[in-house]
């Protein structure tokens, strides 16, 4: 019976942290969607919304009262998104990440990236362009390309939510959204908590 117990209640606590990743996710995607595109690498921190209130009872002053009185109580899991200003140079995303470590008081991370997406053979073609500036223009110029944002989160347990939006498709109601769309990202995501 113990063992049954203990079994529900950790898939419980599972649910809800997919639940609160899948909601932090999604609203970080909408609050960098408000700014537009053309945006340069962000990434945030995911704290659990109860254990910040704990930590320091003044973080209430930054969230509405409905989620301070009522869903930081009722979901011990629920995110708190922190975006974090000042990263360090990096030549590209792979280097970025590389030099990203979280402390134990943060849950979670994400990370909103644009890029561009061509059909097979055009990618093909692009990437035997050897010239960076080249291949550049060659890209921008693409009709046929796809300007994608993801937004990507994990949690130290493992979960992962993505949330995609294309720049033909920009609204709310078409956003892809999945645990592992953008794999290489959720593992690379994944590597800076280890």
């Amino acid at each position: 019976m113990h063992d049954e117990a203990t079994t529900a209640g950790a898939g419980r606590a599972a649910a809800l942290a997919a639940g609160a990743l899948a909601r932090a996710v999604t609203e970080t995607e909408t609050h960098v969607a408000a700014h537009g595109w053309d945006q340069p690498v962000r990434v945030f921190a995911l704290v659990r919304t109860a254990e910040a209130l704990e930590a320091d009872p003044d973080v209430a002053d930054l969230l509405d009262a409905a989620t301070v009185e009522e869903e930081a109580r009722s979901n011990p899991e629920l995110l708190m998104v922190v975006e974090q200003d000042g990263l360090p140079p990096a030549a590209d995303l792979e280097h970025l990440l590389a030099q990203l470590a979280w402390p134990e008081s943060v849950h979670g991370a994400a990370i909103s990236i644009e890029r561009l997406v061509l059909p097979p053979a055009a990618q093909e073609e692009a990437e035997a362009i050897t010239d960076a500036a080249e291949r550049l223009a060659f890209l921008q110029e693409r009709p046929d390309r796809e300007d994608i944002r993801m937004v990507v989160g994990v949690l130290r347990g493992g979960q992962s939510w993505c949330v995609l939006r294309s720049r033909s498709h920009d609204d709310d109601a078409s956003l892809y959204q999945g645990e592992r769309l953008v794999p290489g990202l959720v593992e690379a995501l994944e590597a800076t908590f280890l």
